[in-house]
C-alpha cells in the first residue's frame, strides 16, 4: 500500500502549468514545510522536511485558485519516484507526493494572521467561566468536580 497524509505550510505559491494538447490539463507543484515530530539532540530548534507535492487536475486549480505561501494544509496521496536526465547529461532522481485530496488544516482568519510567514498564532486566552449560560442547562457548582464520575 502507498499512502501519504502530510499536515504542513506552503512554502511558496504554487507553480501551475497547462498541459499541451486538446484537453490541457493543469499541474500544479508546491512545497510542503512538514515539522518533524522530534527534535534533533542538543538541537533546541523544531526541524522540518520540505516535501515536493504535484496535483493534476480540479485539485490543481483548487491549489492555484486558494493555496498561498505559508498557508496550512493536509494532502493525502501516494509517493510517486522518477528519473531524468538533466541539461548536463547527469541523471537526476526525484520523489513527490502526488496528491489525491487536499484541504485546508486552518482557519482562514488564522491563516491571514500566518500570512508571510511560518509564525504560530499566538494562543487565544481562555473564555472567562460565564455564570448563567442561559441555554437551560445547570451550571456545575465549585467544589463538586471530585463526586463527578468522568475525569
Amino acid at each position: 500500500m502507498n499512502k501519504v497524509i502530510l499536515m504542513g505550510r506552503l512554502t511558496r505559491d504554487p507553480e501551475v502549468r497547462y498541459s499541451q494538447g486538446d484537453s490541457s490539463m493543469a499541474i500544479a507543484r508546491y512545497t510542503l514545510a512538514v515539522d518533524r515530530r522530534f527534535r534533533r539532540s542538543g538541537d533546541g530548534d523544531q526541524t522540518a522536511d520540505f516535501i515536493g507535492c504535484v496535483a493534476f487536475g480540479r485539485s490543481a486549480e483548487f491549489a492555484e485558485k486558494y493555496f498561498r505561501q505559508g498557508l496550512k494544509v493536509i494532502v493525502t496521496g501516494r509517493i510517486q519516484t522518477g528519473s531524468y536526465t538533466n541539461k548536463d547529461g547527469q541523471k537526476v532522481y526525484t520523489t513527490d507526493v502526488v496528491v489525491e485530496d487536499q484541504e485546508f488544516a486552518e482557519s482562514k482568519a488564522v491563516s491571514d494572521a500566518n500570512a508571510g510567514g511560518f509564525r504560530q498564532a499566538a494562543p487565544t486566552p481562555a473564555p472567562a467561566p460565564v455564570s448563567d449560560a442561559g441555554d437551560g442547562f445547570m451550571n456545575i457548582p465549585d467544589g463538586i468536580d471530585e463526586e463527578l464520575p468522568f475525569n
